[in-house]
């Protein structure tokens, strides 16, 4: 697959994102009502198409993007186990996972400890396999958001510390 048609995939399926790019980079943020501050524009998926951030994937090559996906705690346990935390000198987590293996899931080389998964180069098969595993991401990032509502924070009149209070799946 292509970079272009996950994002057509993710922009199709589900609505009341915000879509913000940066340097190629795509972060799919859940707003409803488009009234986010800043600090709470916390992505559920992104595409990354390029080493700017790290060279972890080794994705300077031609076509190359990198599938990210935050999940729910018991998901993230349930698919690699214990979190990660050892880490390298450039901030890369120490697993058994080669980072630069194609269509492959695996913990987030950087994100890991906040429960982010991520495919470099997914296939068609693989990815059609991971929707269940975006729209899981979606619907966390629509309860946190509806709870953040109900109580009484919104963008235009709320508490803008960004924190997750009390929610035990935090990020």
């Amino acid at each position: 697959m292509k970079a272009d048609q996950v994002r057509t995939y993710i922009v199709e399926r589900f609505p009341d994102l915000m879509v913000a790019e940066n340097f190629g980079d795509i972060f799919f943020i859940y707003d409803p009502h488009g009234d986010l501050p800043p600090k709470r524009q916390m992505p559920f998926a992104t595409i990354v198409v390029g080493d700017t951030y790290d060279s972890t994937s080794a994705l300077a090559t031609d076509g190359a993007f990198r599938l990210n996906i935050g999940l729910t705690k018991d998901t993230y346990l349930s698919l690699f186990g214990p979190v990660p935390t050892i880490r390298d000198e450039n901030g890369v987590y120490a697993t058994d996972y080669d980072y630069t293996v194609r269509d492959q899931l695996m913990p987030h080389p950087i994100y890991a400890g906040q429960h982010w998964a991520c495919v470099v180069a997914p296939g068609v098969e693989t990815f059609e396999a991971l929707t269940p595993l975006l729209a899981e991401a979606y619907g966390f990032a629509a309860r946190k958001d509806a709870n953040w509502r109900a109580r009484g924070r919104s963008g235009a009149t709320g508490d803008n510390s960004g924190a997750v209070d009390g929610d035990p799946e935090s990020r």
